[in-house]
């Protein structure tokens, strides 16, 4: 039973833990920042506005003593949700169990044999989602396959990876493409693992039964359980016959769930709450199919940073199913039911033909680089969108039942949502500039001098992460010096690829796209909108379909992908001569990268460009944008896009006095 948590400073992290375990948590799930994750220092530039927001920022070995503090980590079990920078945190991790080992007098090799958790480590799912990637695919894999190398022989009750359908679903995965990904990605990381010669064919045994997958549930209750039903059957089948597992307990399917974040909502997020327990229930009541571990988000999560009282909630939600009721105590309820064994054989029917039309394209790399995935999940959660804004998918509270009494849980004063101190930044930068100030500079820079020479090579890189580790080398430092031999990398957006979506009016549509081309008329040209995802933000979902939207509407689209900064966003505003620009901003730091962007654009003559910015924007922070000059605001709730291009056009009209 976990909570996804972390944010502000290791220490406020370290506080937040020992309260959840005090409550009855079981294992630990650490959310770290964006910085982090992205394998920056909290004094990058790009870092700027995202330092402890969406996790706790773990710069160095200093941080992760800290994180865990008055924590054993031969007893704990802890999720680290962490990716390009994988192999460097659990390395930070595996230091510090072994000064804790030194210091309480035990073997740390005993200590290294109980560790238990895992590292998220699914990089493909990165390319395709949730855009924290730092390096090209092969790099990539790389580590991947170092990690699961050293663990299987190192610390072997460790997790190596969770290949991660979650985010898949997230970026409009259905339930079949869900399975079929997330299997062409387990491949593509056990052909790697086997093919490395750094394991012997009786350890495959040993690197399948570490494997584990991190999965979506969602509300439609039966599929979501039909889904998991046939991720068991396609795993067993997949890993006896491509890889010769004969014993049964190695080709068990084990899974984490997060249900889905997705699916709430910021008006009436009171019903998240019911929500929430139907997704608990269908990945726990299916026994042969049942999660390994479930966290569940809290109700307020699209409003903001959940409170460790929202937190409370969630936790006591799995207390009262694994403890009052008698929901686990019977063997498989669904065994023999005809109408769920026929919805398991179309998914797996579904699955067997997506995996084998990706892994003749040559596997879940190729798919990536190619760009297929990437434009199906576009493509996909187009339809979803199609279907919400024609009411043919119903959302409660949002597109129907949506009149409402005044919310006792956000009423006045109630502070619904935790804030992160803007002075946690400016301390974490102080520490980290004070960090590399004291430490052995010449031991660090050894260090990353045998990392950069070892990248080099075919040889695994985990030992010389673990120097690099014990001399104090930071994040960013660890991550530059991949960067110097691996090259960055950005994945295809694959907006291009995505056939018109449509709207769930289409002849709302039509007007708004001849408001569209009357308004270029007028001003002689075509309306161009530049849509940039400033900062480190990689949930890049929406504003691929505003995108997709904007080029159905008539307007002419720049989208150059994630991870800009506000002067590469005013540049190209500026060079292409854009009518409008709009942010999107899902991670908090808006109060800082967007007044960038509208400073950058009055500093370059081009005040006349209206900025408009959608995402997770509490009402407070969206008042405090438009008095910093933003034209408009758009957070969940406004979910109508062709509606949202009507209200842009509208600001193009106004910006330029028609």
């Amino acid at each position: 039973m976990r909570t996804y948590a972390g944010h502000s400073s290791a220490a406020a992290s370290n506080a937040l833990y020992r309260k959840n375990l005090e409550k009855g948590q079981t294992g630990l799930s650490v959310a770290f920042d964006l910085p982090t994750q992205t394998g920056y220092d909290p004094d990058h530039p790009l870092a700027r506005g995202e330092v402890g927001k969406v996790g706790v920022p773990i710069a160095h070995i200093g941080d992760m003593r800290q994180l865990f503090d008055g924590i054993p980590l031969a007893e704990a079990n802890t999720s680290m949700t962490i990716n390009a920078p994988a192999m460097w945190l659990l390395a930070l991790y595996v230091t510090v169990a072994k000064e804790q080992a030194a210091e309480s007098g035990q073997d740390p090799d005993e200590v290294l044999a109980k560790l238990a958790g895992t590292t998220q480590n699914d990089i493909i799912k990165e390319y395709l989602s949730r855009g924290t990637y730092i390096f090209p695919p092969g790099p990539s894999l790389r580590l991947i396959t170092d990690v699961i190398t050293w663990t299987v022989h190192n610390i072997p009750k460790w997790n190596p990876i969770n290949i991660c359908s979650y985010h898949l679903q997230e970026a409009g995965a259905t339930p079949t493409q869900e399975v079929a990904y997330a299997l062409c990605t387990a491949i593509a990381v056990l052909d790697a693992v086997r093919d490395s010669g750094q394991v012997s064919e009786a350890d495959m045994t040993r690197v399948v039964s570490r494997i584990s997958f991190f999965v979506n549930a969602g509300v439609r209750f039966i599929e979501e359980m039909c889904k998991m039903r046939a991720f068991v059957q396609l795993w067993d089948e997949l890993t006896r016959e491509r890889y010769g597992i004969t014993d049964p307990k190695a080709r068990r399917f084990r899974y984490g769930v997060q249900v889905n974040s997705l699916g709430l909502t910021e008006v009436q997020p009171e019903n998240n709450v019911q929500r929430i327990v139907l997704e608990m229930l269908a990945v726990t009541l299916s026994r042969d199919a049942r999660a390994r571990a479930v966290q569940l988000p809290a109700w307020n999560e699209a409003l903001g940073l959940p409170r460790p009282w929202d937190q409370q909630w969630a936790l006591r939600m799995q207390q009262v199913l694994a403890y009052e009721t008698d929901l686990l105590e019977y063997e498989d309820i669904f065994d023999g039911s005809k109408v769920i064994q026929a919805r398991v054989d179309e998914i797996v029917e579904g699955a067997r033909e997506e995996i084998k039309r990706v892994q003749e394209m040559g596997g879940a790399v190729a798919a990536v680089e190619n760009g297929y995935m990437k434009g199906e999940l576009v493509a996909s959660l187009g339809e979803y969108r199609r279907r919400m804004e024609s009411g043919d998918q119903v959302l409660v509270g949002v597109n129907k039942f949506n009149t409402t009494e005044p919310s006792p849980l956000q009423a006045e004063g109630a502070q619904a949502i935790e804030t992160v101190d803007p002075a946690v930044e400016k301390q974490a930068i102080a520490a980290v500039q004070q960090w590399r100030a004291e430490r052995d500079n010449a031991a660090a820079e050894a260090a990353l001098d045998k990392l950069k020479a070892t990248a080099r090579t075919s040889e695994n890189l985990f030992e010389a992460t673990l120097e690099c580790a014990a001399a104090g080398v930071t994040t960013g430092e660890w991550a530059g010096a991949l960067r110097e031999i691996f090259g960055e990398y950005r994945a295809p957006t694959g907006v291009s690829a995505t056939s018109a979506a449509g709207g769930g009016d289409l002849a709302e549509l039509a007007a708004v796209r001849e408001r569209v081309r009357t308004t270029g008329e007028e001003l002689g040209e075509r309306l161009r909108i530049l849509v940039g995802k400033p900062g480190l933000d990689g949930h890049s979902n929406g504003a691929e379909q505003v995108a997709v939207r904007a080029r159905d509407a008539g307007f002419e689209v720049i989208y150059q992908g994630i991870r800009l900064t506000p002067e590469q966003i005013v540049a190209a505003a500026v060079q292409e001569g854009v009518h409008v620009v709009g942010l999107s901003v899902l991670s908090g730091s808006h109060l800082e990268v967007v007044p960038e962007v509208i400073d950058g654009l009055r500093a370059a003559g081009a005040d006349d460009i209206p900025v408009v910015v959608g995402g997770i924007i509490p009402a407070d922070d969206a008042a405090l944008l438009r008095e910093r000059g933003v034209a408009r605001v758009f957070t969940p709730k406004d979910y109508e896009l062709t509606g949202i291009m009507d209200e842009i056009v509208t600001v193009i009209r106004q910006a330029r006095g028609l």
